[in-house]
């Protein structure tokens, strides 16, 4: 089963159960409250009706009046109800041949209405609540015997005591309601519950319908993310994801595209990696060859000087391999740190004093200004600080110009140590500022093969400063060269 499927049911099943358990409740209710109302009216109808007995007992003495007279008891009754409850009906006299009823009025005679009346209105709802209520009505005499009543039978039913100066002198009853199906009570509950449940139905197939079109929207975005997922993973890393709203798939899908757009930047890295790494390793092993093949066939003989260039292309395929290897283990986090508490102006000072002779034979100005960062302390690693150090050194050396200054300053601001390397000619063009910590990248205008290295340095630096939680930025200098700037925090920042 599909994730459609399973929405459209989850969706369904609630919504379902939702509408049914409204439906059944409001059944319940009806049906509750319908009989509660019904029952309320008759009480009150007997109450009202126990009262005019009792004020009629009072005028005429006895209850001769009614036997003699039972109109006069229809008479009560419509009295005692409301008109579009209880409709006047005239009594009807027993057909030919037929026993006088005593009173009592044939059940199940149909209505008729004085002359003039209209009938109930009819918009009357529900239909005529005291349906059969003069025919389940009877009265007693203080001696319980039948006086008048619509119903033959045993009156086992609580009855109401009609009094006359403090004493008992009949018993008004109403039989219980009877659960017959053919009442208009019963037929008009019948009615609201097939009311209630095409309603429900209704709601349920609206529901089945909305639900399958919600399912298939929410579905939608996933089958696009698993579509996207397989071409990425077959390699067609410049698949994206369309974006059509802010919820969570959106965001998935956000996050989808920004894993494909740095996947196809890494797998564009990677072959631009391979290709400079070839072209870095096939020029010394092209001069070697060619100086070694010279040497075979004759052409060169194997001259002291001869063999100083064989070692001084050997001595470069050395470097450009051991900073490959250097390179390599800062990446995966396998470069050894013996991390302890030491003060880096020390460091820096014994790295700068290391590179005096070389500066001072190029004619490079090397100037350190320790100022507030003397005594400050930080948590690192003094070979692989001394390392970082020795590479912005060499990279200065290599790339300022004869006569030209590098300015190396220590300070101390905000919890953090900086340290600052500033030459002076030539500078970096501002466009290839942020791409100097790329691998095997030079500035052409600069840093070529005769003067420069395989352009790895300051990414191996990067990893350094990494590995100390610091930062590490570059912007051009004020002297018009290059400025390299260190933040390492001190000690207790970390």
């Amino acid at each position: 089963m599909g994730v459609t499927h399973k929405l459209f049911l989850a969706i369904l099943m609630a919504a379902s159960l939702a509408v049914i358990s409204s439906a059944l409740i409001v059944q319940w209710s009806l049906s509750r409250g319908f009989h509660k109302y019904v029952n309320a009216i008759e009480a009150s109808g007997v109450s009202r009706l126990a009262g005019k007995l009792e004020e009629r007992y009072r005028a005429e003495g006895n209850w001769n009046f009614l036997r003699t007279d039972p109109a006069k008891w229809r008479q009560l009754i419509a009295a005692s109800l409301p008109l579009e409850v209880m409709p006047p009906r005239k009594e009807i006299p027993p057909p030919e041949g037929m026993p006088p009823l005593h009173g009592r009025i044939p059940p199940g005679a149909p209505p008729e209405f004085s002359p003039g009346e209209k009938g109930p209105p009819h918009d009357m709802l529900p239909p005529p609540l005291t349906r059969q209520f003069d025919e389940r009505l009877y009265l007693l005499d203080s001696s319980k015997n039948v006086i008048i009543s619509g119903v033959q039978g045993s009156f086992d039913s609580e009855a109401t005591p009609l009094r006359h100066r403090g004493e008992i002198v009949g018993y008004l009853g109403l039989l219980p309601r009877t659960k017959s199906a053919d009442t208009p009570q019963n037929r008009f509950l019948k009615e609201q519950e097939l009311a209630l449940t095409l309603t429900a139905a209704v709601v349920v197939l609206l529901s089945a319908a909305l639900s399958l079109l919600l399912a298939r929207r929410l579905v939608r975005p996933l089958r696009e993310l698993t579509h996207a997922t397989h071409q990425l993973a077959a390699g067609s890393f410049s698949v994206r994801v369309p974006i059509t709203s802010n919820d969570e798939l959106s965001q998935l899908a956000s996050d989808f595209n920004s894993l494909a757009r740095v996947l196809e930047t890494n797998e564009q890295a990677r072959r631009q990696w391979v290709a400079d790494i070839s072209h870095e390793l096939r020029t010394p092993l092209g001069i070697l060859r060619g100086e070694i093949e010279a040497l075979q066939d004759g052409l060169r003989q194997p001259t002291p000087l001869t063999i100083q260039s064989l070692h001084a292309e050997v001595l470069r395929l050395g470097r450009l391999v051991d900073d490959l290897y250097q390179l390599s283990l800062s990446d995966v986090g396998a470069l050894t740190y013996r991390k302890n508490d030491l003060v880096l102006a020390d460091v820096l000072a014994e790295t700068v004093e290391a590179f005096q002779p070389e500066f001072a034979g190029k004619g490079i100005s090397l100037v350190e200004d320790m100022g507030e960062g003397i005594g400050a302390n930080i948590f690192g690693d003094s070979e692989r600080l001394h390392q970082l150090f020795s590479n912005l050194l060499d990279n200065s050396l290599k790339y300022t110009d004869p006569g030209g200054k590098l300015l190396v300053k220590l300070d101390r601001s905000d919890g953090v140590v900086v340290v600052d390397f500033q030459d002076s000619f030539p500078g970096v063009p501002p466009a290839a500022l942020d791409k100097l910590f790329d691998r095997l990248y030079r500035v052409d205008t600069s840093r070529n093969r005769s003067t420069g290295g395989a352009g790895l340095g300051l990414a191996i630096c990067r990893n350094i400063v990494d590995a100390h939680e610091g930062t590490i930025s570059v912007q051009p200098s004020m002297m018009g060269g290059l400025w390299v700037r260190i933040e390492f925090p001190l000690k207790g920042r970390m």
